[in-house]
C-alpha cells in the first residue's frame, strides 16, 4: 500500500503543472460561461440606473477610502525588511510596497509576480536567497486574515443567524478557516531553522496585517453598497464576501476576477439584489479598490524603473528628456509668439493663408490687437530666457503660460487637440525646470540679432504700412489686405509695439539682475605673485598685471592652485592663454570653471592655447581652430659667430661705433625714466590707439613689474625700449612692448632682440618666446576645416590690412621651433561671432593708456628691418 502511495505521489508531482493548468482552465471556462449568461440578462440601461445615485462627492469618498483600504498591505513590506540586511528608507518601503501589493491585487494574492517584484525592490542590499526566504515567510501569512474571517463568518451564520441564506457554503468557510490553525501550529511547533527568526512579535504583526487587509477590503465593499443605498442588511453580506474571496483564491485566477464576481452576484441575489445592481456594485469595487490604486502603482513602478534605467545609463535618459522638454517649450513659445505677432499686425493677409489657418488652432489667442502684441513679445522675451536656461525665467514663464492657456481655453468650441498640446507645454516646462539652473542672463549676439530683428522688422514694416495707408498717393500695386483697416487700429498697434519694447527691456533687466560676484573680483597683485612664485608662470602670466582682465582662482583646501585670466563680452567668457599655476590640478580646475561659468550663463572661449589643452577641451565639448604659431628661440645655441649671423654681428658693431648702448633697467623706475619711456611710446604711437587683452599697453604699474631693456644713444638718451615678460620659472622669457622713437636708428628693434638673446642666455634662460605669428600654417591642407582654409586665404592675400607673412618671415630669422596655438570655443557656437567678439576685446583701448594700432607698428617694424638690411 505504501508503495502504491509513493508511486501515486511521484506521478502527481511530475504532472503537477498540467493538473494546475487543467484546473485553472476549467474554472475559467465555468466563470466565462456564467459571466456570459449574466451579461445577457443585464442591459446597459439597467447598469446606468444602478449607478445613477453616485455624485462627485461620493466618488471622491470612495476613491479616498479605496486607497486607505489598500494601506494595511504595507505591513507585509515593513516586516520583510526586518528579515533582510541593510537599511531601507520609509519612503522607499512605502513606494515599493504599494507597487507590489497593487500589482498582486490584480495578478493574484502573492504568487510569482509578488515574489518577483519584492526581489527586484529589495535585492540591492541582500542576496537572492535571503530575499527568497523573507518573501516565503511573508507569503505564508497572506491568507491568515481571510482564514480568521472564515471563522467570523461561521460564527455569524450559525451563532448569531446573520447571513443564514449562505449556510450551504459552510464547507467553503470551514476549509478556509482551517488554514490559520494549521499555519499557526506549523510555524510555532515545528523546530525548523527556516522559522527561527520568525519571532512572536513578527508573527503577530503579520497576522494583524493580514486581518486588517481582508477586514478593510470587506468593509470597503460594504461601504460601496451603502453609498448605492441598497435596502438590505449589510452585515449579512459579509459571510458571502468571505465565501467569494475563498473561491477567488482557490480559482487561482488573478485577483479572483470572475470567480469572486460570479459568487457575489449569486450571493447578493439571495438577499434580493438585482443582477444589474450587483454588477454595478462590483464594478465600483474593482475600480476604486483595484484599478485606481493599481494606476498609482504603475506610476510609481515606472518612476522606479526609470530611475534605475537612468542610473544605469549614467543619467543620460533624464538629461535627454529634460533637454527635449526644454527644446519643445522654447520652440512653442517662439512659434506662438510669432503667430500672434502676424495675426496682430497683418490679420487680413495671414487669415487668407492656407498654411497659417492650419497652424492657428495650435497657438494662443487673445481678442484685442494690443493684448496679442504684448503677449507675443512676452512669449518671445521669456523664451529667450528659457532657452538660456535662466532660473529666474521659470515662474514668469509659468504664469504667462497659465494665463495664456486659460484665456485660450476659455473660448467656446476650442479644439481638444489644443487642450492636450497646451497641457503638454506645461508638463514640459515642469520637466525642464531642473535645466533652468543659471543665475543670470547674458544676451548672445545671435539671440540679440534674432529678437532684435523680429521687433525691428515688425515695427518698421507696420509703421510703413500705416503711413502708406494714410497716403492719398499710394500706388495700385499696394495690396489692401496688407494695410491697417483704420488709423485707430494702426495707432493702437504702434502703441502696443512700444509697450512690447518696454516689456522686452524689462524682461532683459529682470533676467540679468543677478550677476555673479566673481565676474567683478578686484585684482590682487600679491595673490598673483604668490601663485607664480610657488608654481611658476607661463607666456601669459605677466599679462595679469595689466589689470585689464579679471582673475578666476581655482582653490583646494583654501589654497590657490590655478589662475585663469578672462574678460567678459556678451555671453562669452574670453580666457587668455593657458591657466597659470599647478598644472596637476588642471582637470578639476577646468571642470570648476565650466560649472561656474555655466551657472552664470556664460560660455568659455580659450584663446592662444596649446595642443594639449585643446585636446582636453575637445573632450569637454569644445570645437577648435588653429589661430597661428608661436615662435621660440633656443638661447643656449644662439651665437653671433658664423656666417648665418653676420648681419647681426654687423648691426651690433654699427651700434657700438655710433655710441649706442644696451642696458637692462631694473624696477623700481624713477620718474625721469618713466617720462623718457612715455615720450618714446607717444612718439611710436602717434595718433593711433593701443590694444589690450592679448598684448600689453603702456601703463606705469604694468611696466614696473619687470625689467625693461633700453637702447640709449651716445648722449645717454633712450631711443628704444622693450619690457620683459618673465614666466616665473627662469627657463622661458619674452617681451611685450617694443617701441622706438623717431630718433632711433634703423634696425634698433633687431639690435634690442640680439642684445636680449645674449643677455638672457647669459642669465641662464633656455628659451626666448617671440610671440605669435597669426594664421601661420593655418588651413594649408586641402582637408582642413573650411574656417581654417578661409583663414589661410586671409594669410595669403590680407597683407593690405596686416602683414601676416612679413611677421612670420621676420621672426623666422631667429625662431628655432614653432608651436601651434588654437582657439577653443563651445560646440555649436558661432565662430564668426566669437572671432568678432575677440577682436573687439583685443582692440579695446587699455586702461589709463592710449591704445596702439597693430598694422602700423608692425609695418614700421618691418620697414626698419628692410632698410637696415639694404644698408
Amino acid at each position: 500500500m505504501a508503495n502504491v502511495w509513493q508511486r501515486l505521489q511521484r506521478w502527481v508531482q511530475k504532472r503537477l503543472t498540467l493538473i494546475k493548468g487543467i484546473f485553472l482552465l476549467s474554472v475559467l471556462l465555468l466563470v466565462i460561461r456564467e459571466l456570459g449568461r449574466i451579461g445577457h440578462e443585464i442591459s446597459g440601461e439597467q447598469l446606468r440606473v444602478a449607478l445613477g445615485n453616485l455624485d462627485f462627492s461620493t466618488c471622491l469618498l470612495l476613491a479616498v477610502v479605496g486607497f486607505i483600504a489598500v494601506l494595511p498591505m504595507l505591513i507585509y513590506d515593513f516586516t520583510i525588511v526586518e528579515f533582510l540586511p541593510g537599511k531601507f528608507s520609509l519612503g522607499y518601503i512605502i513606494r515599493s510596497g504599494w507597487v507590489t501589493n497593487t500589482f498582486t491585487n490584480l495578478a493574484g494574492m502573492g504568487g510569482l509576480l509578488g515574489a518577483s517584484l519584492r526581489a527586484n525592490f529589495y535585492s540591492a542590499a541582500a542576496t537572492k536567497k535571503q530575499v527568497l526566504y523573507a518573501i516565503s515567510k511573508i507569503a505564508l501569512f497572506l491568507l491568515a486574515g481571510l482564514s480568521l474571517a472564515c471563522w467570523v463568518a461561521l460564527a455569524m451564520i450559525f451563532g448569531w443567524h446573520i447571513g443564514t441564506p449562505y449556510q450551504g457554503y459552510w464547507f467553503w468557510l470551514l476549509g478556509g478557516g482551517l488554514y490559520f490553525p494549521v499555519l499557526f501550529a506549523f510555524t510555532r511547533l515545528t523546530d525548523n531553522e527556516f522559522f527561527r527568526d520568525l519571532t512572536w512579535a513578527r508573527e503577530l504583526r503579520l497576522i494583524v496585517g493580514s486581518s486588517l487587509e481582508w477586514g478593510s477590503c470587506a468593509l470597503f465593499f460594504l461601504l460601496i453598497g451603502w453609498t448605492l443605498r441598497f435596502p438590505l442588511d449589510f452585515a449579512a453580506v459579509f459571510p458571502m464576501f468571505v465565501v467569494a474571496s475563498v473561491a477567488g483564491v482557490i480559482s487561482m485566477i488573478p485577483g479572483g476576477l470572475g470567480s469572486f464576481d460570479v459568487f457575489m452576484i449569486f450571493g447578493l441575489g439571495l438577499l434580493g439584489v438585482s443582477r444589474a445592481d450587483a454588477v454595478g456594485w462590483l464594478l465600483l469595487y474593482r475600480l476604486f479598490y483595484y484599478l485606481l490604486p493599481f494606476c498609482v502603482g504603475v506610476g510609481l513602478f515606472v518612476h522606479d524603473a526609470g530611475h534605475r534605467l537612468n542610473r544605469f545609463f549614467s543619467g543620460l535618459p533624464v538629461t535627454l528628456l529634460r533637454r527635449g522638454a526644454h527644446w519643445f517649450v522654447v520652440t512653442f513659445m517662439y512659434f506662438s509668439g510669432v503667430m500672434m505677432l502676424l495675426y496682430a499686425t497683418i490679420p487680413d493677409v495671414v487669415l487668407a493663408n492656407r498654411l497659417y489657418m492650419q497652424l492657428i488652432p495650435f497657438m494662443f489667442y487673445f481678442l484685442s490687437q494690443v493684448t496679442n502684441l504684448i503677449m507675443a513679445f512676452l512669449l518671445i522675451g521669456l523664451a529667450r530666457g528659457v532657452r538660456a536656461k535662466v532660473a529666474r525665467a521659470f515662474w514668469p514663464t509659468l504664469i504667462v503660460l497659465v494665463l495664456a492657456i486659460g484665456n485660450t481655453l476659455w473660448r467656446e468650441n476650442f479644439p481638444g487637440g489644443l487642450a492636450l498640446l497646451l497641457g503638454a507645454v506645461l508638463v514640459c516646462l515642469l520637466l525642464a525646470k531642473p535645466e533652468l539652473s543659471r543665475q543670470s542672463f547674458h544676451y548672445s549676439w545671435g539671440g540679440l540679432l534674432t529678437d532684435g530683428s523680429i521687433y525691428a522688422v515688425t515695427f518698421v514694416l507696420y509703421a510703413i504700412l500705416g503711413l502708406v495707408a494714410r497716403s492719398p498717393h499710394r500706388g495700385p500695386l499696394v495690396l489692401q489686405a496688407w494695410l491697417p483697416t483704420s488709423t485707430q487700429v494702426w495707432l493702437n498697434g504702434l502703441g502696443g509695439l512700444l509697450i512690447a519694447l518696454i516689456i522686452l527691456l524689462a524682461i532683459r533687466h529682470y533676467l540679468s539682475a543677478t550677476q555673479a560676484a566673481w565676474l567683478t573680483t578686484p585684482f590682487d597683485a600679491q595673490r598673483v605673485r604668490h601663485l607664480i612664485l610657488k608654481y611658476g608662470g607661463n607666456e601669459v602670466s605677466h599679462l595679469a598685471f595689466l589689470r585689464d582682465k579679471t582673475t578666476f582662482f581655482y582653490q583646494e583646501d583654501g589654497e590657490d592652485q590655478l589662475l585663469f585670466l578672462f574678460r567678459q563680452k556678451a555671453d562669452k567668457l574670453l580666457i587668455m592663454g593657458e591657466p597659470i599655476g599647478n598644472q596637476e590640478k588642471l582637470l578639476p580646475a577646468l571642470q570648476t570653471l565650466m560649472r561656474t561659468a555655466d551657472a552664470a550663463g556664460l560660455r568659455p572661449v580659450f584663446y592662444e592655447i596649446s595642443e594639449d589643452l585643446t585636446l582636453r577641451l575637445h573632450e569637454m565639448g569644445f570645437d577648435f581652430i588653429k589661430v597661428g604659431e608661436e615662435g621660440h628661440v633656443d638661447l643656449p645655441s644662439f651665437s653671433l659667430t658664423g656666417k648665418p649671423r653676420r648681419g647681426e654681428r654687423a648691426l651690433v658693431n654699427k651700434f657700438k661705433r655710433e655710441g649706442y648702448q644696451f642696458e637692462l633697467l631694473q624696477p623700481p623706475f624713477s620718474v625721469a625714466q618713466y617720462q623718457e619711456l612715455q615720450a618714446i611710446s607717444d612718439s611710436w604711437l602717434g595718433d593711433e590707439t593701443e590694444k589690450s587683452f592679448s598684448m600689453g599697453f603702456f601703463d606705469r604699474d604694468y611696466l614696473g613689474e619687470a625689467p625693461i631693456a633700453v637702447m640709449t644713444d651716445f648722449h645717454g638718451k633712450m631711443v628704444a625700449f622693450a619690457n620683459l615678460m618673465p614666466t616665473g620659472d627662469h627657463q622661458v622669457i619674452s617681451i611685450d612692448l617694443m617701441r622706438s622713437s623717431h630718433d632711433a636708428p634703423s634696425g634698433s628693434m633687431d639690435g634690442l632682440f640680439v642684445y636680449l638673446f645674449l643677455t638672457c642666455r647669459d642669465q641662464g634662460y633656455t628659451s626666448f618666446n617671440l610671440g605669435m605669428a597669426p594664421l601661420a600654417n593655418v588651413g594649408v591642407s586641402e582637408f582642413s576645416f573650411v574656417e581654417e582654409r578661409l583663414a589661410h586665404l586671409i594669410y595669403e592675400y590680407g597683407s593690405t590690412f596686416y602683414s601676416f607673412q612679413g611677421l612670420r618671415a621676420y621672426k623666422d630669422k631667429y625662431v628655432t621651433t614653432w608651436q601651434p596655438k588654437y582657439l577653443a570655443y563651445r560646440r555649436r557656437e558661432s565662430l564668426v561671432f566669437t572671432m568678432l567678439q575677440l577682436m573687439q576685446v583685443i582692440n579695446r583701448p587699455g586702461v589709463a593708456a592710449k591704445a596702439r594700432f597693430l598694422p602700423q607698428w608692425l609695418n614700421r617694424w618691418l620697414v626698419d628691418e628692410v632698410n637696415w638690411q639694404n644698408r
